[in-house]
């Protein structure tokens, strides 16, 4: 590494915006460095295993949102130290961006343990109406919104006309399945 300042900025940058869209020009000018730079970073850092791309689904690109990807860590401990957040999560305003990190991340390991390989997505279309998680294998969508502690979630319109009919939340009293059991 050329620049260690740099890619501690960058990882706490990538540590504020889990469970959001990342920019990678947003990103090169709050770091003040290039695009090229910052993209070489997030390859090493994807390399190491620190953090992994979710990709956006895409199918329509009159009507969805397909040029940002989100990010999330491999580890939420290394995640919160970045930022200097170890408070309980009863006095946190993060606990829905910690939840979907671990709920993805925790299926994410459960396919590669398991030998099975899914496309993972997320899906937003342009007026901000979003899917947080989808899975698409043998030509089927299966999509899951994360909710901590619970709470109801609406398919959009678009996401279920395209892709599902239904979207699965997964709350802490219903994450069992989600993280042992892999449908087809």
């Amino acid at each position: 590494m050329r620049k260690p300042k740099l890619l501690v900025n960058l990882l706490q940058l990538l540590a504020l915006q889990v469970g959001r869209e990342v920019s990678l020009n947003e990103l090169a000018t709050k770091l003040e460095t290039s695009r090229k730079t910052v993209a070489r970073y997030l390859d090493l850092l994807e390399k190491a295993f620190v953090i992994f791309t979710l990709y956006p689904l895409s199918r329509n690109p009159r009507n969805e949102i397909g040029r940002k990807n989100k990010i999330y860590f491999y580890d939420l401990g290394i995640r919160n130290s970045l930022i200097s957040r170890l408070t309980p999560l009863n006095v946190r305003d993060d606990v829905g961006a910690l939840w979907e990190n671990f709920c993805v991340v925790e299926r994410k390991k459960l396919l590669e343990y398991g030998l099975t390989y899914r496309n993972q997505f997320f899906w937003r279309d342009r007026r901000g109406l979003e899917v947080d998680y989808v899975e698409e294998f043998s030509g089927a969508f299966r999509a899951y919104e994360f909710k901590w502690p619970g709470g109801f979630s609406r398919v959009p319109p678009l996401f279920a006309k395209n892709y599902a009919g239904e979207v699965t939340v997964v709350t802490r009293d219903t994450i069992g399945p989600f993280l042992t059991a892999i449908s087809s």
